[in-house]
């Protein structure tokens, strides 16, 4: 009862489900009538009783079904052939939200994306995917429209007098960009919602996930959810490394939480369940089984590489090779359900699994012995339930797999005595908790042949014990469990005034978190240069016209006694005019680099000034009279920054500034500049060959000489587009660092910052390794 008050307290009552699939199924047949599709799916065997108890929304896809305009079934399912299909269920028709997606696209969508790209790279089978961007392109509208359709839910919740959060939960590969586009429009329209996402198959390490294009784009779309869940610890820990290592983002391993902006994601390993009771309420109903002079040993897939069938094929043929004495004693039983999927690589898989059932039948069997009983097809789950629970061995020996709800309902199926003994892949995420399952790697057939043999002949106290322990543990983990567990724990995301949540919150930035990133670049060098950004890294980003009054007192002090170390260079950067910048800070001894490096003042008094031909001065001036016509009845402002013209967007409301965006940009390309669109501005720059990379480059070989990158350790922070070329040119020669509000904001840069305040931390650590340096105590790690 106490997870169930723990829920209501937090969250409200309303739950929305996103999933590729609804939980029923229809099509039409050649009379145009609606009939039922028989199908399999673990995940409506989860979800089935959470739908109701909340009376929540489920959004997913049906095929060949019209809905009515807000798209749910209540005018299109007949509830007596509604209720025959989902028989332990009373889901209102009206509560099923159907997301309209034309075949063609959804071929593309699935078969290509989903099965030719994730679903390979997510098993670490990358050989096996391919990757192309238009079908990426594909799949990010699909989530789009399946988000889409989520908001308008949302909508119509939106009138409801209860203010607490409501829970949106996105499961799986198929879905992996939907909280992106859901927390966009969170944002926009004030909804109250918590996120949370689950992901039913593996994650691969770093080294894997890498390999995919549009590897950032993903993560920072799973990291707008608030709470992130894998079956496994593996799992877990896996992301978390691709969260720091692909997008730089701060982490807490030992919490599971990553930094995203001003909040926490938290990650959490919360192994499926299955549908316990109801299975054995089932089960009851059944005969019991008749006295088998042959051991059955069953095995259930569906068909696909990463089921490891050929495997098993080939360790069982080795088996009875080595085991004759069991030749007419034991037979083979593989139930292979067809996959969603028509790539060709299944294809042939299912014609290489017919080819090596044959040849082995072929090789052993007798007249009046077939060592291997071949099942393709959906199969009743009655007929399915009853050869698990009749079976001596059930063999599920995947080569990778997120968990497998076969090994967990041959479980609840074995209620004889003496129970069948569990042989199962210690690559299943199931391995994960189901110890006492005998455990094999099948890419060794002796090593399975051996296990088999052994599982065959187990005497029966041990098959007791073992399956005693296995059947006690996925009953208290059933699938009522699971799915409340994780509305628990996405419901203590939810932070409420008086009870902080200590252990959901990453703690603030210190200066030992800079240790492992920041000394491989600059302690075997003699000389340390910071290039900085100055708006939005520095200091906050000026929203209005800049009538300049100083820096804050504490970053001039850092900024002054940084500068006065030993061997220190410091550059400021900015799009302002290079006087400008000099007049606001005061420095003297700092390098000023205006608009984005087009123009440089020395400490000395020199000066660097990329040179502008005279028509673009004057194109300057012609381009802030026509951006200051366009913006005059806008509260959007134009600054003249010499080189640059530069139109700041933060007055404008959000829904009017791509119109604005659109025309502006028309106006810069029409007289030859190139348009930057930032997050908050538009920047108009000439159309010359130099950037902010050339400018930090030309500012070192002056300052330092030619060879500069063997003697100097430089760290390189920003906050805007321009420095993103710099970032891009400098990673690995120098620790880059991109100021950022969240992880929406794709950067080529190291690490992220996500505050002002984080940049001051990174300078206080600058300011303890010098002084440390100066005084040669060295570097040890700590400070």
């Amino acid at each position: 009862m106490g997870s169930n008050q723990n829920l209501s307290d937090n969250l409200n009552e309303n739950i929305i489900i996103v999933a590729i699939r609804l939980p029923v199924g229809f099509e039409r047949n050649v009379e145009n009538e609606l009939v039922k599709i028989e199908t399999v799916d673990g995940l409506v065997c989860c979800m089935k009783q959470l739908i109701v108890e909340k009376n929540g929304y489920w959004i997913g896809r049906t095929e060949d079904l019209d809905c009515n305009e807000s798209g749910s079934l209540e005018h299109e399912v007949n509830p007596d052939e509604y209720n025959r299909q989902i028989h332990w269920s009373s889901i209102p028709p009206a509560r099923l939200v159907s997301v309209t997606i034309d075949k063609s696209v959804y071929d593309v969508f699935y078969n290509l994306c989903c099965k030719g790209s994730f679903w390979p790279l997510l098993h670490s089978m990358p050989d096996r995917a391919s990757f192309n961007r238009e079908h990426w392109k594909v799949y990010c509208s699909v989530n789009e429209a399946f988000a889409n359709k989520t908001v308008e839910v949302l909508e119509r919740l939106a009138g409801d007098e209860d203010t607490r959060p409501i829970c949106i939960w996105i499961h799986d590969y198929h879905m992996l960009m939907v909280s992106s586009f859901i927390r966009a429009a969170a944002n926009e329209k004030n909804f109250n919602i918590k996120i949370g996402f689950f992901l039913h198959s593996t994650f691969p390490p770093w080294d894997v996930f890498k390999i995919l294009p549009w590897a950032d784009e993903v993560l920072q779309s799973l990291l707008e959810s608030d709470l992130i869940a894998f079956n496994i610890q593996a799992y877990c820990l896996n992301f978390v490394d691709c969260c720091q290592r692909c997008l730089g983002c701060r982490v807490d391993r030992d919490k599971l939480l990553v930094e995203n902006g001003s909040r926490s994601v938290c990650v959490r390993a919360m192994p499926i369940g299955i549908p316990f009771k109801e299975v054995e309420e089932l089960l009851k109903t059944l005969p019991p089984n008749g006295s088998n002079e042959i051991k059955e040993i069953v095995c259930v897939d569906r068909l696909d590489f990463i089921k490891g069938i050929l495997h098993r094929l080939y360790s069982y043929e080795t088996f009875l090779q080595k085991y004759p004495e069991f030749h007419g004693k034991v037979f083979l039983l593989q139930i292979t359900i067809p996959c969603r999927s028509d790539l060709d690589v299944f294809k042939s898989l299912k014609v290489e699994i017919d080819q090596q059932v044959g040849r082995i039948n072929g090789l052993f069997a007798t007249t009046k012995w077939t060592p291997i009983q071949y099942i393709y097809g959906v199969v009743d789950q009655i007929v399915l339930f009853k050869n698990l629970r009749d079976a001596s061995v059930a063999m599920i020996t995947p080569l990778r797999d997120g968990m497998n709800m076969s090994a967990k309902l041959f479980v609840a199926c074995q209620m004889n005595s003496p129970p069948g003994v569990l042989l199962l892949s210690k690559f299943a995420g199931t391995a994960d908790t189901m110890e006492e399952a005998l455990q094999c790697n099948p890419y060794e057939k002796e090593g399975v042949a051996d296990s088999l043999y052994r599982a065959l002949t187990m005497p029966n106290d041990e098959r007791e014990a073992r399956m005693i322990a296995l059947r006690k543990r996925e009953m208290q983990n059933d699938s009522v469990s699971w799915s409340r567990s994780f509305l628990d724990a996405i419901g203590s995301t939810v932070k409420r005034e008086g009870s902080p949540l200590y252990n959901l919150d990453m703690r603030p930035l210190e200066i030992n978190d800079f240790n492992d990133y920041l000394p491989k670049y600059i302690f075997k060098s003699e000389k340390l240069a910071l290039i900085t950004e100055y708006d939005g890294t520095l200091v906050p980003s000026n929203p209005s016209p800049p009538h300049s009054s100083g820096i804050p007192a504490s970053t001039y002090e850092i900024l002054q006694r940084l500068v006065e170390r030993p061997n220190m260079n410091i550059c400021v950067i900015s799009g302002r005019t290079a006087q400008n910048l000099k007049d606001i800070i005061g420095i003297e001894k700092l390098i000023y680099a205006g608009n984005h490096g087009l123009e440089i003042l020395y400490p000395d008094g020199s000066r660097f000034s990329y040179p502008m031909p005279d028509e673009f001065k004057d194109t300057c001036s012609v381009l802030l009279q026509s951006l200051q016509e366009l913006t005059c009845r806008e509260s959007a402002w134009v600054e003249n920054q010499g080189a640059i013209v530069t139109l700041h967007l933060t007055p404008i409301p959000k829904p009017l500034r791509p119109d604005l965006i659109r025309k502006a940009r028309g106006l810069i390309e029409k007289v030859g500049f190139h348009a930057r669109i930032c997050d908050e501005v538009i920047e108009a720059t000439p159309p010359v060959a130099w950037n902010a990379s050339q400018a930090v480059i030309c500012i070192m070989r002056t300052v330092f000489g030619i060879d500069w990158s063997e003697r100097v350790g430089m760290i390189l922070v920003g906050d805007s587009l321009s420095d993103e070329e710099a970032f891009e040119k400098l990673r690995g020669v120098a620790a880059t660092f991109s100021v950022v509000s969240s992880v929406r904001s794709k950067t080529s840069a190291e690490r992220r910052l996500y505050s002002i305040e984080s940049v001051h931390t990174l300078l206080d650590w600058i300011d303890n390794y010098l002084m440390r340096k100066q005084n040669g105590s060295g570097y040890n790690g700590f400070f």
